[in-house]
């Protein structure tokens, strides 16, 4: 089976197979322990618990968290569990020890420092009441932990097993046991009787009186145990009434493993009385002579099975030894090694070695039996590092035990040993014997260095995890110099351990002595500004103002450096003897700093002490829990709420802040705060499984947190009033029952409630659950009542699905059900009371394929749950599955089980559940001709034919499915029922149909993907919001457009801007109810939204370029004609959005005189979306090639003449589907600028009439002009112009990025591309960006250019302006475009949380890949070299990833495929080369790729060009041979 190498190795393994749960006491959650390792290695392998049903429970928590609160929760549950920790814990849990010794709790303990371990840590716990057992060998690490385990069992008790593990992981390896001898060593019967029982003791540190106890016959009840004198405690009769008494202290029940049995006479060593009599049972507490029998009984099967014996004290040596050593604590090895090789001469020849491995309870008898009589003198070698007592822990037990046997016995001599390794072992010895064989041996002489070394325990020192850099960096941006932190880790405390001086309580003490210090500073400065001590009279002049103002932290700092450029120049000793503390003179802002770890009893004393000091101390407490986590939680650990705690006390400012939901508010918290005379509280969420968490899983984390009321954000101040404003102000939508709790205890807060009963309607708790079962059984009864009329047998319809096709079919099918007489029922499988499957008749479930085989959202607990379930019976149950996949959607022959696999595990799991199957599973596949349909046309008829429905006449036709064709004809030119929608507050979201609408309006429905589980859990709807996009030719904005959009995006929507690839401004996060107000506030910037989406003319687009303005002005002015000649003409928009209800205006309603006309799209609009762009050459910053039409701009003499004209360009696709695919722009010709928007018109009409508008997959221009041909789509192009395009005009384009920096156009004014990460816009606690472009704005004279590669050009700087601007720029760092040529290069989608299409993350998972590929691009050489990198979460392409060099494209969550070949200057796709790979997968393959591109490239090749050359991947010329060729074939073979 292997072999084991450490004791931490040796240690888990026993606890994993002898636990049900294990409690592993980590440095911090992304630091192993000596357990953790080996904990994860057998989870991984799935290896299974001799006693739990599987595997055990892991939970791992962090030493300073109070982590012994964890056991509480679990133990009284009848789960055996086990604890492993260093040794750094237990003086903290003392409390927890005294209490946990009466529960079968093992703590496997490993002894720290390691290397020079303090034994003293055991010594001072030694009378909590668990037994401890040591372990000083691998071999004996290994037996005495199924010792520990087989003990707590069979006594009912706690027990501590310890070792030093530096020490023993220096023995040989061992061999694993096998399972089997794990079994026979444990009572699994005695374990079971403890996993059927529970308690309902509630206290944590109070006795409630628990004693682990036996039942035996009164007549073996001692009076007392005859060891140290122990009383026996009371004895209690066992009758049925206590015996029913399962919550009694001490009772039968409950108290122990062993109380629920009966001690045979045999095991007490006591005859039984005869077999006739009755005699009673009484239980009382388990004895030291209890422990000793059953560790005795335990080890000698041990003995038994593998013949290793074991003792509670053990003796090695002579048997006729004169002398012996008694250690406790040195490695024991080491000593024994030394004593072997003593030579005769040696005064340490012959001389015996004991060693206890029961060291609790002290079994003095046991001790004396082993030491051979002849011994007369006896060293005690305690390695006790603190001492609390003159004489040893040890030496005592020593005494006491010879002093009970009765007789002389040896000479005892106790040592205190200092730190001793084999070098001075020997020396060691030699001291210990020439004092121990004296005459008159010394006592408590110290034997080896009194100064220890310190090991460089590095896992367990305090460290400040990097994640909390967030708020640590806004502390310092906002106080700067001024910052003090008091308990700063790694501060100069000397002699003061990290774990102290980082606590509240020393922090608070050293700020009262900091204030104690400046304030006789204070004091100082005014005795001496009266006196003649300064050489001139100005010194006591500025010291007098600064005494005035030095509470004043803004005036008296402004002063100090006045007061001390005088003191300097004065040379007076006066003057000198102030100088000494110069730090004085400054008003400093105090904080201390800590984690959620100071919210648990045993670290929330500090907390009070602030408060109830009612001095001016900043506390800021990170809370790092995930809200995932909290429903788990061990109610038990009692984690205050600090902010609740403090707002009871009146006195302190209390705020509660997210840095990843809103920047803003944190900054306004913390400057309150300061602000503020008195203790504040600054409660920061920043919630993480692991310290190396990424800011990804931190941000998704507090947005399910803040969304559902578990992490309110607000801002209170108890002295509100006093300033004319409100006591408390909520920041975030929700809040949670606590807290609701206490603002209507506060008469204030009572009366806002009252105004605003929101609150109320708002709250978020523990019930979220209960609610959730509650709606599913009142939806599912009210359906039942609706059909209780009908005839006809019941049919349920189940459906899983995430984009729609699941659902509409099961809702179809329901429809053709109930016109065949069927009692049909549908809903989502998660909507569904799984309680009543049971009863059902016939079922059917319909499930489409997420991700990697994955079930859709909305049917992921139902399959938990029946998959996991034991008491699903189906056997009076008719079901059918259908199945909605695609075979090529995991390519690879092992992936090919991910195909259509819920639907094929569900019905595998019906069948042996013993459902009778309808059908066989139906399997619909997307690559059928008619995609899942062909399936589903086959399967559905054989449902009927099963159910005796088939031949069914009369059938009704069935309308046809309301299409976006239907949607755009009844709109009544784009109008629907959005109005109505916006106006209905039962949700917040809008009809499907108008959501549809919306999209020619300017936005689109969203709702946040990161919340969606967590708020199906608490019963909520989606966190509907809308994404708004502005429309905006050119990417041209004013500085003030700039600011309002600023302004939008902070008041209105998530705090953020993106600049999209399409150059104009996106904001997210819009509320329904903020929908309105900022369409309008956006109208009143001078800009729109109409068209920025839908099937329209989108945003037209321009090449920014900043080096020849008049140029760019020129060919901006057509881009803008173009946009004003295609808008739509509907007046609908104004109606909805910019007319003022307040106002009383009236709307334009069907039916009135003004009846809309679209002159140009008609009343269906386009059959698809339209793009149009403008490049200039050599610059194709647009990618002009991938437009529907692309206009390539050609000059003479500097002057815009006309445009090239492509069209058919277009990046939509859908994965697997061959029929779709990506087509660059084709070369129509070339038309006079006067004429551009002309053929851009007509285009568009030719495409209006000829496009696809039954097929949307197949509707954009690219297939239409595929269709067609080029030729054709070309002449009727020209039919409607008049004229024929000319011949194109040669143009050369070099590159299709950014130049990024300073540049100077032809009329000397000043352009900056700023550097702007996938085009996102957002204050960050490393990089305040949106500040300090909205502090340029301010002062900015020129325009803002937004890129097509979503970066930002701040144009038309003259030189005058240019100083005040690089302050700035310098000031908030966006000067920087130090960047690597593939980071600047880079390009990403929105993707997750906010787009409903997005498979994998795009936007925020990007930056990270580039991150682990530069340490590569470096050492290659490459850092300068352009690589074009982009990432999109779908195939819908809005990166534009099939042009770039290489690109990655979700395939789901974490998986993605990628592309590589397209050409640098945006002219040439990109073909497929791997599908599906992980992180580790692009990792492996780019990182050699990337060196070799380095080796083998030709002057001034690029990387998709030498990708092609070099064999990688073959050139797609065409879109229609996009997926020939390609790098990996798909494999058609299914599963």
């Amino acid at each position: 089976m292997g072999s084991i190498r450490s004791a931490g190795e040796a240690v888990a393994r026993i606890a994993y197979l002898s636990s049900d749960v294990l409690i592993s006491i980590q440095p911090s959650l992304a630091s192993e322990s000596e357990f953790s390792s080996s904990f994860q290695s057998l989870a991984a392998n799935k290896a299974s618990s001799v006693v739990a049903k599987g595997a055990p429970e892991i939970i791992p928590v962090r030493h300073n968290t109070d982590p012994l609160l964890s056991v509480y929760r679990p133990i009284r549950s009848g789960k055996l569990t086990t604890v492993t920790t260093s040794s750094d814990v237990l003086i903290r849990s003392i409390p927890h020890l005294y209490k946990l010794a009466q529960y079968p709790v093992v703590l496997h303990v490993a002894l720290h420092p390691a290397g020079a371990p303090d034994y003293s840590v055991i010594t001072s716990i030694r009378q909590c009441g668990f037994t401890f057992l040591q372990s000083e060998t691998l071999q004996e690490a290994q037996d005495l932990a199924l010792s520990a385990h087989a003990l707590a069992i069979k006594s009912g008790k706690g027990v501590i097993h310890f070792f030093d593990a530096s020490a023993l992981d220096k023995d040989d390896p061992i061999a694993f046991e096998p399972k089997d001898f794990v079994r026979q060593v444990l009572d699994l019967d005695a374990a079971r009787a403890f996993q059927n029982t529970t308690t309902e003791e509630q206290g944590i540190y109070a006795d409630d009186g628990r004693v682990a106890s036996v039942a035996v016959a009164a007549s073996q009840a001692p009076l007392t145990n005859g060891v140290n004198g122990e009383k026996a405690g009371l004895l209690t009769p066992v009758t049925p009434s206590t015996e029913k008494a399962a919550s009694g202290p001490g009772s039968a029940r409950d108290s122990s493993v062993g109380s629920s049995r009966r001690d045979s006479s045999s095991e007490n060593g006591v005859s039984g009385s005869s077999v006739t009599s009755v005699e009673s049972v009484v239980t009382r507490p388990i004895t030291s002579d209890d422990i000793l029998r059953y560790l005795t009984t335990i080890w000698s099967t041990i003995k038994r099975v593998v013949n290793r014996e074991y003792k509670a004290f053990s003796y090695t040596g002579p048997p006729n030894a004169q002398s012996a050593l008694f250690i406790f604590g040195v490695d024991t090895a080491m000593i024994g090694k030394e004593l072997d090789r003593a030579g005769s001469t040696d005064q340490y020849a012959n001389v015996g070695l004991i060693s206890a491995r029961l060291y609790r309870p002290w079994m003095g008898g046991a001790l004396t039996a082993i030491l051979p009589r002849s011994v007369k003198k006896v060293a005690v070698l305690e390695q006790v590092r603190r001492k609390t007592t003159k004489w040893g822990p040890l030496l005592l037990d020593m005494l006491m035990s010879l002093k009970a046997a009765g007789n002389a016995g040896p000479q005892i001599v106790g040592y205190q040993l200092g730190y001793i390794d084999s070098s001075t072992v020997q020396q060691a010895l030699r001291g210990i014997f020439q004092n121990l064989l004296s005459d008159s041996p010394i006592q408590n002489l110290q034997i080896g260095l009194a100064e220890w070394p310190q090991p460089q325990d590095e896992d367990f020192q305090l460290r400040q995890p990097a994640l909390e850099n967030a708020y640590m960096k806004i502390l310092n941006q906002v106080f700067g110099s001024r910052l003090h932190i008091a308990n700063q880790l790694r501060s100069n405390d000397a002699g003061i351990s990290a774990e102290i001086s980082s606590s509240p309580e020393f922090g608070f003490g050293a700020l009262v002595a900091r204030t104690e210090r400046r304030t006789k500073f204070v004091n100082e400065i005014l005795e001496i500004s009266k006196s003649s001590s300064f050489t001139t009279e100005v010194p006591k002049q500025w010291l007098s103002k600064w005494a005035l103002a030095q509470d004043d932290a803004k005036k008296a700092n402004e002063l100090a450096e006045d007061v001390l450029a005088r003191l300097a120049t004065d040379g007076s000793p006066a003057a000198s003897q102030l100088l000494e503390n110069k730090s004085l003179f400054f008003k400093e802002s105090p904080w201390l700093i800590g984690s959620d770890a100071w919210a648990y009893d045993l670290g929330n004393s500090g907390v009070h002490h602030v408060l109830a000091s009612g001095a001016n101390v900043n506390m800021l407490i990170i809370d790092s829990q995930p809200h995932s986590d909290r429903a788990a939680a061990d109610a038990a650990r009692r984690k205050k709420d600090i902010g609740l705690y403090a707002m009871n006390f009146g006195n302190a400012y209390v705020a509660s802040v997210a840095v990843y939901s809103s920047y803003t508010q944190v900054l306004q918290a913390m400057i309150e705060a300061e602000q503020f005379e008195g203790p504040s509280v600054v409660l920061a969420y920043l919630p993480y499984d692991k310290e190396n968490d990424s800011p990804i899983t931190v941000l998704q984390e507090t947005k399910k947190a803040v969304d559902l009321g578990y992490w309110p954000l607000y801002r209170w101040n108890p002295r509100g009033e006093e300033q004319g404003e409100e006591n408390f102000h909520l920041d975030s939508e929700r809040i949670k029952k606590e807290l609701q709790d206490f603002l209507k205890r506060d008469n204030y807060m009572s009366q806002l409630m009252k105004r605003h009963p929101e609150f109320s309607a708002n709250l978020s708790g523990s019930w979220g659950t209960e609610v959730r079962e509650l709606q599913k059984r009142k939806a599912k009864d009210a359906y039942g009542q609706l059909l209780e009329g009908l005839a006809g047998a019941p049919l349920t319809i189940l459906f899983a699905s995430d984009n729609g096709n699941a659902e509409s079919l099961a809702k179809r099918l329901g429809n053709r059900g109930k016109a065949r007489g069927l009692k049909t029922m549908v809903m989502s499988m998660d909507d569904y009371p799984l309680e009543d499957i049971s009863n059902e008749e016939n079922i059917v479930m319909i499930t489409s394929t997420a991700g990697q085989g994955e079930f859709p959202q909305n049917g992921r607990s139902f399959w938990e749950a029946v998959k996991n379930s034991t008491d699903i019976d189906l056997a009076t149950v008719n079901f059918a599955v259908f199945a909605l996949g695609d075979k090529h959607y995991w390519p690879r022959k092992e992936d090919k089980i991910y195909y259509n696999k819920p639907g094929k595990d569900l019905h595998t799991r019906c069948l042996a559940l013993g459902g009778k199957a309808l059908t066989d599973v139906g399997l619909g596949d997307d690559q059928d001709p008619d995609t899942y349909h062909t399936g589903y046309n086959e399967w559905e008829p054989k449902l009927w034919q099963a159910l005796g429905v088939d031949n069914v006449e009369g059938l009704p036709e069935e309308p046809p499915p309301l299409t976006n064709e239907d949607i755009k004809a009844a709109s009544n030119y784009l109008r629907g029922t959005i109005v109505e929608g916006l106006n209905d507050t039962s949700t917040g979201a809008i009809s499907a149909s108008d959501s549809q609408l919306t999209k020619f309006h300017g936005t689109y429905m969203q709702d946040d993907r990161d919340l969606r589980d967590e708020r199906k859990a608490q019963g909520l709807e989606p966190a509907y919001g809308f994404m708004i996009r502005c429309r905006l030719p050119g990417g041209v904005a004013t500085p003030s457009q700039w600011i309002q959009m600023d302004a939008i995006s902070t008041n209105m929507g998530n705090e953020t801007m993106k600049l999209t690839t399409r150059q104009t401004f996106q904001f997210h996060g819009v509320i329904k109810g903020k929908l309105k107000p900022a369409m309008q506030a956006i109208n009143r910037a001078l800009m729109t939204t109409i068209a920025a989406c839908g099937d329209i003319n989108r945003n037209v687009m321009c090449s920014s370029l900043p080096t020849h303005s008049k140029y760019h002005k020129e060919v901006h002015a057509v881009a803008k004609r173009i946009s004003d000649h295609l808008l739509p003409q509907t007046t609908a928009y104004h109606e909805i959005w910019l007319t003022d209800d307040t106002k009383g205006e009236k709307t334009q309603v069907a039916g009135d005189a003004v009846v809309d006309h679209e002159p140009l799209y008609g009343p269906t609009y386009l059959p698809r979306k339209f793009k149009i762009t403008l490049a200039i050459p050599p610059h194709n910053d647009t990618d002009v090639y991938a437009h529907d039409v692309g206009l390539i701009a050609i000059e003479k003499d500097g002057k815009l003449e006309g445009f090239n004209v492509l069209a058919g360009g277009g990046m939509g696709v859908t994965h697997n589907m061959k029929k779709t695919y990506p087509q660059t722009g084709r070369m129509f010709g070339y038309v006079p600028a006067d004429v551009a928007h002309l053929a851009c018109e007509k285009i568009m009409l030719v495409q209006r009439d000829n496009g696809d508008r039954k097929n949307r997959k197949h509707a954009r221009l690219k297939y239409t002009i595929d269709d067609m041909g080029v030729e054709v789509f070309k002449g009727k192009v020209e039919e409607l112009l008049g004229f024929k395009f000319e011949e194109p005009r040669p143009f050369k384009f070099d590159s299709n990025i950014d130049t990024f920096g300073w540049q100077k156009d032809e009329n000397g004014l000043n352009h900056f591309t700023f550097f702007i990460e996938n085009g996102r816009i957002e204050d960050t606690e490393d990089f305040q960006m949106k500040t300090g472009l909205r502090e340029i704005a301010k002062v900015h004279k020129g325009e803002f250019r937004l890129t097509g590669n979503q970066h930002l050009i701040l144009s038309n700087v003259a030189d005058e302006d240019m100083p005040p601007i690089k302050d700035l720029m310098k000031k908030y760092k966006l000067d920087n475009t130090n960047f690597s040529g593939l980071r600047l290069s880079s390009s990403a989608c929105v993707a997750f949380p906010t787009c409903g299409l997005a498979m994998a993350e795009s936007e925020r998972y990007l930056p990270e890949l580039i991150t682990k590929l530069e340490g590569t691009i470096e050492e290659a050489g490459l850092r300068q070299d352009s690589i074009v990198m982009r990432m999109t979460g779908c195939p819908n392409g809005c990166a534009r990833p099939w042009l770039a060099e290489v690109a990655f494209v979700g395939k789901a969550y974490g998986a993605y495929n990628m592309y590589l070949g397209g050409g640098y200057h945006g002219q040439r796709m990109n073909k497929l080369y791997r599908a599906s790979i992980k992180e580790d997968e692009i990792l492996d393959l780019m990182k050699p790729m990337i060196k070799r591109y380095a080796k083998e490239r030709d002057d001034g090749e690029k990387f998709g060009d030498w990708c092609i050359r070099s064999g990688l991947i073959v050139e797609t010329t065409d879109g229609k041979n996009f997926h020939e060729n390609t790098a990996e074939e798909e494999s058609d073979e299914e599963a």
